[in-house]
């Protein structure tokens, strides 16, 4: 790693956020202390987050705008984010502004010190959500508890998105998700079924306070089972999940 090199890579993907995704990074500017570079990432050329964030990069030179290649929705811009992080850490946070950008820092940290997968967690101890659509929030609290109490997993909350990773790991056993924001809990099984440590902290989430959600929980329900499932079960080597992986997404094209 050189002096240049940034410390965590924070991947941000959006959808026609415009000028709601300001003060989220004014946020996140003011608060992350590691060096870093910013990865705003959308799915087409005519999304309103590019122009406004190409004026941001004007006076803030460690933030680039991405168009993901991969195919549209937050998986895939998550997946091409990661693999476009030239850091040794990446934290995927929203552009909704419900993930607090001070705790980027900490999480990284986590990382450094040598976990695969270090999520801020809303159902530990100190943590809470406050906001957001009811059943959302009672099936992501029951997945996260059942899984930190039956799998082990490391973390009460595996659904949330806001989560640091060892760009490392996730490159050896890559990201299957095509959809939604099951990465979340995919990355959190994959490091389970590896015996790879994940680790938590608090954190408060806040539902946002401007825009429109874009999340679908009826078309994203089977992918969140699926490696919900996949939580449970004897150690694997980082090839065997990549099987997996590929099976599964054998099947989903067929």
């Amino acid at each position: 790693m050189t002096a240049d090199t940034p410390r965590v890579s924070v991947v941000v993907p959006a959808y026609n956020e415009s000028e709601h995704i300001v003060p989220v990074l004014d946020r996140l500017f003011e608060s992350v202390r590691l060096p870093c570079e910013v990865l705003v990432v959308v799915d087409t050329e005519d999304d309103t987050t590019i122009p406004v964030v190409t004026e941001y990069s004007a006076k803030e030179p460690r933030i680039r705008c991405l168009i993901n290649t991969y195919g549209r929705g937050p998986a895939n811009a998550i997946r091409f984010g990661i693999d476009s992080a030239a850091a040794p850490v990446a934290v995927v946070t929203m552009a909704d502004g419900c993930d607090d950008p001070r705790q980027i820092d900490d999480l990284a940290r986590l990382v450094d010190r040598g976990v695969a997968v270090a999520a801020a967690s809303r159902y530990m101890p100190g943590g809470q959500q406050v906001g957001g659509p009811i059943l959302k929030g009672l099936l992501s609290k029951l997945a996260g508890r059942s899984l930190k109490l039956l799998a082990h997993v490391g973390t009460r909350d595996a659904t949330n998105s806001f989560k640091a990773y060892s760009t490392d790991f996730v490159r050896a056993v890559g990201i299957d998700s095509r959809d939604g924001f099951e990465i979340g809990i995919e990355l959190t099984a994959k490091a389970k079924r590896m015996r790879m440590p994940v680790a938590e902290i608090p954190t408060i989430w806040l539902d946002r306070q401007a825009g429109v959600s874009n999340f679908k929980v009826a078309k994203w329900i089977p992918g969140y089972l699926r490696w919900y499932q996949f939580a449970f079960g004897r150690r694997l080597t980082a090839e065997r999940v990549r099987a997996y992986g590929n099976k599964i997404r054998k099947e989903d094209r067929q």
